[in-house]
């Protein structure tokens, strides 16, 4: 079953994909250029996303999608399996946001300027002033009314365990005293883990937290934040 699945692939899906991401990079990219960044750093992707699972034979299903509200900031964490956390978040976590990225990924051909042009963060850790520069630029989005998805983990799991948090997440929703909502991603391990070329058909299942609140006086307190969060997605797994 797996040879016909790897044929499928070759000569049907990754032409497919391939001409899918040019166009949503190009639709991304004049969308911003003319003004509309707000919309175009979100549609053009979720859609994309979208296809990738669909065309890759991947089911995504999602619970809690009614705990959050379309028209309110976030930050949002979720642990990450692999690379399908991208696109199953990106295609159905229900909600415009900017991703929060590794640097390295804008040297992508076409995507990465795309990324760059429609507001989405990279993330540099090579020096002090880098990672200043990378708060304020969230702290821009944040302030706009946007949403941010953060893999706290800081890089894709190797054994398909949940590993410590990083702060800098965190550290912008206690700035802002802006909810987090923590998202549990399960399956995507099994469909590409890290080291893979190729997915496999599967099921991937996204579960969103309820929103942990600031307190009354409008600062969350971070190690705690930390901890509640990793725990409610460590519930889900």
């Amino acid at each position: 079953m797996m040879f016909f699945y790897r044929i499928y692939q070759f000569c049907i899906a990754i032409p497919l994909l391939l001409v899918a991401t040019i166009i949503a990079a190009l639709a991304t990219i004049i969308g911003s250029m003319l003004g509309f960044s707000r919309s175009m750093g979100y549609w053009p992707g979720h859609i994309w996303a979208r296809i990738f699972c669909w065309l890759s034979l991947v089911k995504v299903s999602v619970k809690g999608r009614r705990k959050i509200d379309k028209r309110t900031s976030y930050v949002f964490v979720a642990n990450h399996q692999g690379a399908y956390d991208i696109f199953a978040i990106y295609g159905y976590l229900g909600h415009n946001f900017r991703w929060m990225m590794k640097k390295g990924l804008e040297k992508i051909p076409l995507v990465g300027y795309s990324c760059r042009v429609s507001g989405h963060i990279y993330v540099d850790n090579s020096t002090s002033s880098a990672v200043r520069e990378t708060m304020q630029t969230a702290e821009k989005r944040l302030a706009g009314g946007l949403s941010v998805v953060v893999f706290p983990e800081g890089a894709r799991t190797r054994d398909g365990k949940m590993h410590a948090f990083r702060r800098g997440a965190y550290a912008l929703a206690v700035e802002f005293g802006l909810p987090v909502v923590p998202v549990t991603i399960d399956g995507a391990f099994a469909v590409m883990p890290r080291g893979s070329i190729l997915p496999r058909p599967g099921h991937i299942k996204l579960t969103i937290h309820d929103p942990i609140l600031a307190p009354e006086g409008g600062r969350h307190e971070l190690a705690e934040l930390m901890k509640q969060s990793y725990d409610a997605i460590a519930s889900a797994l």
